[in-house]
């Protein structure tokens, strides 16, 4: 019954292909390159589609400025550049390309939808919506910044507070990706590019225990590969997008780098910031193996400071620390450690914190790097370009952002909550 189906949609779907005429539009057509491009005949391209392959009829136009052709059609039908899959089965190539290995992809669609491509043409497919929509995004984003176009004022009363938590983690590239970058192998050589991630949510109220409930489905992402300026770019507009101006109150949460807190001071300087407080007993931990050959005691050392980072009782420890009389090299490690914690003491206050109703960890992004990045992107075996590695991570980030439909201009005719700036 189901290849029976698939028989007739596919001859009715060419059928009515075959009715839309070819996308002859006069013998020049305009090119991107911004020459002009002259008719050179006709060029019928096969594609699959969801029940099957068909034929698409298309004029072929040759630009002599930039040496290539187009064919009008192709952007009519909303195939992608290069595309040879139907804008249906290249959702579904990327949907399931960005869920799980492209020969995975592959077998999922046979299985499922009777459909048969290569993990190949997955990769290309998934990859190349990927691109599209990056592009596409960072427009966006760039519009949004220049206010050439503003989000929508939001509907009702916002969440209480806007969470926005960075992170960063390494991606396994191949070693084209990494030559003439210094790495950590022995060799001194690296095998992955670091990927940068921010995550914005909101919290509307606590549950029984006065603890806070991250809001439902208010979780949204940005990435790049580019260094934290780029994504400073991109964090902006997404802070501007969800409104964060609006919110009664805006936390940064972050593991202390100091480009945390320089970015969030220039993007939103009325945050609350918090150093996260795992990061801090770390970091006490630290403080404590290195002072381990002068304290009499370390472990009750350690065991005497474990409360502190919770009561937010900073100058405890460094005076506790500060006490020993170290010289030359542990004094200026010592001092580096102290560093950390003098550094972001205002950003510690861990107790005042909670009776606000704040998280104080940042396992939000923790958990949102696991998610988006490293449950696609670091299996075992991947060596990925950084192209290819960004394209499938910005999949991934639409669909946990909620604004996979955004992609598919055949669904949505713009990006919602947007509008021109008047």
């Amino acid at each position: 019954m189901r290849a029976a189906l698939a028989t007739a949609g596919a001859a009715l779907l060419q059928a009515v292909l075959d009715g839309g005429g070819d996308g002859y539009c006069g013998p020049r057509a305009a090119c991107g390159c911004g020459g002009q491009a002259r008719y050179a005949g006709g060029r019928p391209k096969t594609i699959t589609t969801v029940p099957g392959t068909v034929t698409l009829a298309r004029a072929w136009y040759h630009c002599a400025a930039c040496r290539r052709g187009s064919a009008p059609r192709d952007r009519q039908a909303g195939l992608l550049p290069g595309g040879a899959l139907s804008p249906g089965l290249a959702e579904m190539a990327a949907l399931a390309g960005a869920e799980v290995s492209f020969a995975r992809a592959a077998g999922l669609l046979a299985g499922l939808a009777a459909i048969s491509i290569s993990a190949r043409t997955i990769e290309r497919s998934a990859e190349a919506s990927g691109a599209t929509a990056r592009q596409a995004a960072g427009q966006q984003a760039a519009a949004i910044r220049e206010r050439r176009i503003a989000p929508l004022p939001p509907p009702g009363l916002l969440p209480g507070m806007l969470y926005v938590e960075v992170d960063g983690t390494g991606v396994p590239v191949r070693p084209s990706e990494t030559a003439g970058r210094p790495g950590k192998g022995e060799d001194g050589k690296g095998g992955t590019r670091e990927v940068k991630l921010a995550r914005f949510f909101t919290v509307s109220g606590l549950d029984a225990d006065g603890k806070p409930v991250m809001d439902a489905r208010s979780s949204t992402y940005v990435f790049s590969f580019d260094g934290k300026d780029v994504l400073a770019g991109l964090v902006q507009a997404e802070y501007l997008r969800r409104g964060g101006d609006h919110h009664r109150q805006v936390v940064a949460l972050g593991d202390g780098a100091a480009w945390i807190w320089s970015t969030a001071g220039a993007l939103y300087p009325r945050a609350t910031h918090i150093a996260d407080i795992y990061h801090a007993r770390e970091h006490l931990t630290d403080l404590a193996a290195h002072l381990a050959f002068i304290t009499p005691d370390p472990a009750q050392w350690l065991q005497d400071r474990s409360e502190e980072p919770g009561a937010g009782n900073i100058d405890a420890i460094i005076a506790a620390a500060s006490r020993y009389p170290l010289a030359g090299i542990k004094a200026e490690e010592l001092d580096k450690k102290l560093g950390y914690f003098r550094n972001n003491a205002h950003r510690m206050r861990y107790a005042h914190y909670r009776r606000l109703g704040m998280f104080t960890g940042s396992g939000a992004i923790e958990g949102g790097i696991k998610a988006v990045v490293c449950q696609r992107t670091k299996q075992a075996g991947m060596h990925w370009t950084v192209n290819g590695a960004a394209d499938i991570i910005h999949l991934r980030c639409q669909q946990a952002s909620g604004r996979w439909d955004e992609l598919w201009p055949t669904r949505t005719a713009q990006p919602s909550g947007l509008r021109a700036a008047i």
